[in-house]
């Protein structure tokens, strides 16, 4: 295993006349320590997809080549790309897309998702997410990649510290939100490391998180519907002050108060005290209403 030392990463920028940008938070992980840590918690093997969002300047792409991995690699700097090309574009197992990885705030870019549904992994292999993203995608893609297909095994990845607490996140605390709720409910987190701002280059302004997202088997999501289940949360907590007796009441249930009974929850409870579970008890009460009118 090797990756690139900041003075490497410095050197292929200026040779391709780039430099990093802001527009696309650009902070490069120097920290091979670091790097290695991320690999071994992504478990990468011979047989696994991994997609990778924000290759840069290809130095973690190479660690997960030398794996044995194929690598599907999400670039949106045209720079960089071309610097990708260069350096990566003849590999057998390396496929460059050429796009944002988001095609809006609720959905994968298709050809993204085309791209690895062509690409299956080989027996006994698995989609993973493996990449250090960039910090205005990541809780986006995260959420999307939890609940939309083709079904990854593991989401291992380099995050703003904030949003990796607000995954997290317990009720009745400030970080505690529509994401804490979703990802909780439908995979378990491991936070593997804090990292420094010096892990990084350029230096974020922040500190950042290492955490690995296991998507949970459809039999143990104890959700009927979960594209309605991530709109209902959404709903709820558009307004998270609020009792949820008055957000359910724009929901027109003719029966609010049964709605309520079946699931266990408190009519006078906001958004931010229901834990998980109980979310997922109240979409039930409150989708089995709507379902017998």
């Amino acid at each position: 295993m090797s990756g690139q030392t900041k003075s490497e990463i410095r050197s292929l920028l200026a040779a391709a006349g780039l430099s990093p940008r802001k527009r696309y938070g650009q902070s490069f992980l120097i920290d091979l320590n670091l790097m290695r840590k991320l690999v071994a918690a992504a478990d990468v093997r011979p047989d696994d997809v991994i997609l990778e969002v924000g290759p840069g300047t290809g130095s973690l792409t190479e660690v997960l080549l030398k794996r044995g991995a194929r690598v599907i690699a999400v670039e949106i700097d045209h720079g960089l790309q071309a610097l990708l090309r260069d350096r990566l574009g003849k590999h057998p197992r390396f496929t460059l897309v050429q796009a944002d990885v988001l095609a809006g705030k609720h959905e994968l870019n298709p050809l993204v998702v085309n791209v690895l549904n062509e690409q299956p992994p080989r027996l006994g292999g698995a989609y993973k997410l493996v990449a250090n993203l960039p910090y205005q995608v990541a809780t986006p893609l995260l959420m999307e990649l939890l609940y939309t297909a083709p079904p990854f095994e593991r989401l291992t990845c380099t995050i703003q510290k904030e949003v990796g607490e607000r995954l997290a996140a317990e009720p009745r605390t400030g970080a505690y939100g529509t994401v804490s709720v979703i990802s909780q409910t439908l995979a378990a987190i491991d936070l593997i490391a804090i990292m420094p701002a010096s892990a990084f280059w350029p230096s974020p302004k922040v500190e950042s998180i290492m955490l690995t997202l296991r998507p949970r088997p459809a039999d143990q999501i104890d959700v009927d519907d979960v594209p309605d289940f991530v709109r209902f949360v959404r709903q709820g907590f558009s307004r998270r002050r609020k009792m949820l007796r008055r957000i359910v009441r724009d929901w027109e249930l003719l029966d609010v108060l049964a709605a309520f009974q079946r699931a266990g929850v408190s009519p006078d409870a906001r958004p931010e005290e229901l834990t998980p579970q109980a979310w997922r008890a109240f979409h039930r009460a409150v989708r089995g209403q709507q379902l017998r009118r």
